[in-house]
């Protein structure tokens, strides 16, 4: 997937720069062409020898040299790349970005660059916390920039946290997606399902009967479908997120809307189905307030409609691939494996959701499980998780083709 595509990589101040060397050698032996430019604060942790030596390509640095910018020039630089990699992203150079700055050749190449941009942001726990940092990411989310991490875990300052720059395989697992969603799109022509939020089930005019998902893994994932050419649709339950740009929203509270929103919503070629979708629903809601009183009311719940069996075994109009999601307490693999059978979807995606390390969360520990047994992914952004499926939809649709 990589072979002869050109990356520019712009290595920014950090500890975590010691990486960038890995990632131009992996990326070299995938047949990549890689141009580097150091920042001043980058060439006091890896040295431009190092970098031309396995990039096999001088290390730029200079916006006002004379020399770089007759033979090169910051605009070629920008414009000859397939793709520009910002690795690590450190706060400062997140920070220039969102405003515009141009104030040396990595930020001039980035304003300057009509071409996808990838950082993976690396830096201390706080200062990725600070509120100046997350409106920076905000806006250059808004913008289009992507993101792959960062994770959490040790820094090197010696503090704990999320700021570690992801790992070399997993950026470039994220700019093979990237890249793949390059030029023809590979679900161009294809129409996608998500369900994405927490249904809400009315007791009364003021209370509902809920649950803990944002909506985040969801919307990610309809995001990450809209981008590789799919028309997508978003069928999601009340959350705090802004629905992705270029995606076909249908807003929905309870379990029966969003069954209706996915009927309507057929046929597509693939669904997936990560709403957290209230089980049980009040039978006896009333239609004024419950009045608290000496005696508890008793609830009369009844089972809501199942829309991953009922679109996994419909008979008619059923999606080619259908993708479940399963959030498990314990036996997550084996509870997983008896679910994909149980509902007869295509794949499942599962997840353990105890001690509240998922919901709300902008990270996930996903399994997928298919006939062919289970698969463990990496501790990834949930953005990463959903670009990861995303490239599985793409491949598998490749694959129906190639068999017709």
């Amino acid at each position: 997937m990589l072979l002869n595509q050109r990356i520019l990589l712009i290595i920014a101040g950090g500890i975590a720069a010691y990486k960038s060397l890995e990632l131009i050698r992996r990326l070299r032996e995938r047949g990549c062409t890689v141009r580097c430019v150091l920042t001043r604060a980058g060439s006091q942790f890896v040295t431009p020898l190092s970098v031309a030596s396995l990039s096999e390509d001088k290390a730029y640095s200079d916006l006002f040299s004379l020399t770089d910018e007759s033979e090169m020039g910051h605009i070629r630089l920008s414009r000859e790349a397939d793709l520009i990699v910002v690795a690590p992203a450190t706060a400062n150079i997140l920070a220039k970005m969102a405003s515009g700055m141009a104030d040396d050749l990595a930020s001039t190449a980035l304003l300057a660059t009509d071409k996808p941009v990838l950082v993976a942001p690396g830096m201390n726990v706080e200062m990725w916390n600070n509120p100046a940092t997350l409106r920076n990411v905000a806006c250059l989310k808004r913008d289009g920039v992507r993101f792959v991490g960062p994770d959490a875990g040790d820094l090197a300052c010696g503090e704990v946290g999320v700021g570690r720059m992801a790992e070399v395989v997993d950026i470039i697992a994220a700019i093979e997606t990237l890249l793949s969603g390059q030029g023809e799109a590979p679900l161009r022509g294809r129409r996608a399902l998500v369900t994405a939020g927490a249904t809400r089930e009315p007791i009364d005019p003021v209370r509902y009967i809920s649950n803990h998902s944002s909506g985040k893994q969801g919307y990610a994932i309809a995001d990450a479908l809209s981008r590789l050419g799919a028309h997508t649709i978003l069928a999601t339950a009340p959350t705090a997120l802004d629905p992705p740009r270029g995606v076909e929203v249908i807003k929905v509270e309870t379990a029966d809307e969003m069954m209706a929103a996915c009927r309507a919503a057929l046929p597509v070629d693939v669904a997936i189905l990560t709403a957290a979708v209230a089980d049980w629903r009040v039978a006896n809601r009333t239609s004024g307030k419950l009045k608290k009183t000496n005696q508890t009311p008793v609830l009369n719940l009844v089972e809501n409609p199942d829309i991953l069996a009922t679109l996994s075994q419909s008979e008619s109009n059923r999606p080619h691939l259908v993708v479940g999601f399963a959030a498990e307490t314990e036996n997550l693999v084996a509870n997983a494996t008896t679910k994909l059978a149980r509902k007869g979807c295509d794949w499942l995606m599962a997840n353990d959701v105890s001690g509240g390390s998922v919901f709300g969360k902008d990270d996930n520990i996903v399994h997928l499980i298919t006939s062919g047994g289970s698969e463990a992914w990496p501790k990834l952004s949930k953005i990463e998780v959903a670009a990861r499926l995303a490239t599985r939809v793409a491949e598998y649709f490749v694959n129906v083709q190639a068999a017709e």
